[in-house]
């Protein structure tokens, strides 16, 4: 394959992903975990982790925005931002995803973590997530089945003098001031639990998961982005998804399955199939240097039929939020789309929910 700046920007893509599996892998920083552990426990490190990486994302943005070492803008790849607020998308794919990533045991990130440490549940969750997020994508399923109510329950921001659903823009303050007080304070009260302090591997987890998205959004977005893009006008053949862009992990899913139907079509592997691919690496790379690598698989029937469902609800809630917990709940949110927090929270309802019914379920029927 010739080396050109599409072939660069993918290598960069899978060494962002490589550093996250691995980083996570021995963190174990996990976004069902964090609200798990907050849940059952009561431990809030994980869950601050979890802000932690918001907040560090959200301050990287605004660094490489206001140092023009990147521009972001509205045009990106989920439109985060878009002036079309779909709410009723948001609330509902998010309620999908997080109900789909508790019956899953994990969201998108941690399905490849655990495959490259040799989980086969995850494997079958990844194939049918897979095959889920490509329907919603790749075929006329989204546009027949949630495409009408989608647009007629979307608010047209542009009606009411805004230019996106930015955070800043509806307050009417810049988006340097918003996003600096809000990083800022997110990282105050982080810091004021004391189980995330005693938790080295929760502010390693979450500072490089942070990093992590803004290295995504300042190669995409910055001047190799540029040359990138200009590439991509000019290529024979345009690469798929070539798009100011962060990590996110549902889509790319999609795209993985799409790729596949023609493998010989290089031009179909994006920045998302690498950064998959990474975090696989990247965790399988740290289980055998840990010597953790383990075979698991289904303990029941009704195992596999739990993972099975929640494959199902993962791949098309995720694509429906535009984004699972890490695309919608960090990257999203360090653009400061309303819409990205309305799926975060969603999300997060969801898996408190479902949590709740499975615990009470257990206790029912011992």
């Amino acid at each position: 394959m010739e080396i050109t700046i599409h072939t660069q920007v993918l290598s960069i893509a899978t060494g962002i992903g490589f550093v996250v599996g691995a980083v996570s892998s021995k963190t174990n920083f996990c976004t069902l975990g964090a609200v798990s552990d907050w849940v059952n426990i009561g431990d809030k490190a994980r869950m601050c982790a979890w802000l932690l990486a918001i907040a560090v994302a959200i301050l990287g943005v605004t660094i490489l925005d206001t140092t023009g070492l990147a521009v972001i803008g509205t045009n990106t790849f989920p439109p985060y931002q878009t002036v079309s607020f779909a709410w009723l998308r948001y609330l509902l794919g998010g309620l999908m995803f997080g109900v789909g990533m508790t019956l899953a045991s994990g969201c998108g990130n941690k399905t490849l973590i655990r495959i490259g440490s040799g989980n086969i549940k995850s494997l079958v969750v990844l194939v049918v997530a897979s095959l889920s997020a490509y329907a919603m994508l790749w075929t006329d399923f989204y546009s027949v089945v949630f495409n009408p109510w989608v647009a007629a329950t979307s608010l047209d921001l542009k009606q009411y003098g805004f230019e996106s659903q930015s955070v800043a823009e509806l307050l009417g303050s810049s988006h340097a001031a918003t996003s600096s007080v809000l990083g800022i304070t997110l990282i105050g009260l982080v810091f004021a639990a004391k189980d995330f302090r005693q938790s080295k591997d929760a502010m390693l987890g979450g500072l490089v998961m942070g990093l992590a998205v803004t290295a995504g959004w300042y190669v995409t977005g910055g001047s190799m982005g540029t040359q990138w893009k200009e590439f991509a006008d000019f290529a024979d053949m345009r690469p798929l998804r070539v798009d100011t862009q962060s990590l996110t992990f549902v889509s790319p899913m999609g795209d993985l399955v799409h790729y596949l139907t023609s493998p010989r079509d290089f031009s179909l592997l994006n920045f998302g199939i690498m950064t998959m691919l990474g975090v696989t690496l990247g965790a399988f790379f740290y289980s055998a240097w840990s010597r953790q690598l383990r075979r698991e698989s289904f303990a029941s029937g009704k195992d596999f039929a739990n993972h099975v469902i929640g494959a199902v609800l993962m791949g098309v809630g995720g694509v429906l939020a535009m984004g699972c917990t890490i695309g919608q709940g960090v990257t999203g949110v360090s653009m400061l789309a309303i819409g990205s927090f309305l799926a975060l929270l969603s999300m997060i309802a969801g898996a408190f929910g479902t949590m709740k019914y499975l615990y009470w379920r257990i206790l029912h029927e011992s």
